[in-house]
């Protein structure tokens, strides 16, 4: 016995434990691959990374909201679609703040980090006023609710379950476009050696653009998941956003390998201490435990070799 549990039931409440962990790991990677690009090709510090998501969040319950009322035939399906929305909202907003504000800004980080503080401020003053202070969520469809009984003891969200699928594909898709395609070959090449890339005909402005929108709506895709395991409200953004930096630094900036290993390794910790302890000495062992490695290797987890 363990307390008042027997082996078998705390085998069960930890395997659920750990499934929660995958979710709140997905939620990570989503919100991290797109710091992560962000971060690692231009060296800006989106504090604002939060408010795409959200705004990605708020695209997914008005798409709800729309299908239910003028097309109901749809909704089973609607999700797929308010995720495309989401990419695109996101992603086209983030170009604008690209072109307006951050190209301004390149090589002094400080300068974009009090930028995008006071843009996401700015962003959830405008939620508020469009959408409200309240808090909202989408209904799902018939076939995301409920669960899968895994074993007897055990059950598993299916909304969770969808959640972790989306993750996976978004991240093969995320490394097929920097690794495998022609445009990809250009955003490694202006990270490497922006001067050098610009020489041989590569417009790096133009990179600079698309690889923030293409950040900012991975973001929106993230809200898109987001509803369906939190309610959406203006600064519901915030919460998330300590959480991916610090797997970005943790995972080590520009590495998206490492931007996994360390959303995993961060989730499951967390997840598993909270069923010993209370939510926020989970938190706050976490983050000792993160200092004292970056203490040790400042790093990061995997660091990416850059060419000066």
């Amino acid at each position: 016995m363990f307390g008042d549990y027997s082996i078998s039931d705390l085998g069960a409440i930890l395997a659920m434990q750990g499934f929660a962990g995958l979710i709140l790991f997905s939620v990570y990677v989503l919100m991290a691959l797109g710091l992560a690009i962000i971060f690692g090709q231009m060296g800006v510090i989106n504090m604002a990374h939060g408010e795409f998501m959200i705004l990605g969040a708020y695209v997914t319950w008005m798409t709800s909201n729309a299908v239910q009322h003028v097309a109901p035939w749809l909704f089973p399906g609607y999700f797929f679609i308010a995720m495309i929305l989401a990419f695109i909202a996101s992603g086209a907003l983030g170009m604008l703040v690209e072109w307006a504000l951050i190209r301004h800004l390149y090589k002094r980080p400080l300068d974009t980090l009090l930028a995008t503080w006071g843009l996401s401020l700015i962003l959830q003053q405008a939620y508020r006023s469009i959408f409200g202070a309240r808090e909202v969520g989408v209904e799902l469809p018939e076939w995301m609710m409920g669960s899968w009984q895994a074993t007897d003891s055990i059950q598993i969200p299916i909304n969770g379950m969808f959640v972790m699928g989306l993750t996976i594909l978004i991240t093969i898709v995320v490394f097929y476009i920097l690794f495998w395609s022609s445009w990809g070959k250009q955003v490694r090449a202006v990270v490497q050696n922006r001067v050098m890339a610009g020489a041989v005909g590569i417009n790096t402005e133009r990179v600079d653009r698309y690889t923030f929108g293409l950040g900012c709506g991975i973001a929106g895709i993230a809200g898109s998941a987001f509803t369906m395991i939190g309610s959406t409200g203006p600064t519901a953004g915030q919460l998330y956003i300590v959480d991916t930096f610090l797997v970005v630094v943790f995972g080590g900036a520009a590495s998206l390998f490492g931007t996994i290993a360390s959303a995993f390794s961060i989730s499951q910790t967390q997840s598993t201490l909270e069923f010993f302890l209370s939510g926020s000495m989970a938190k706050v062992i976490t983050l000792l435990t993160i200092v004292a490695i970056l203490m040790v290797r400042p790093q990061g987890l995997f660091a990416l070799k850059v060419r000066k």
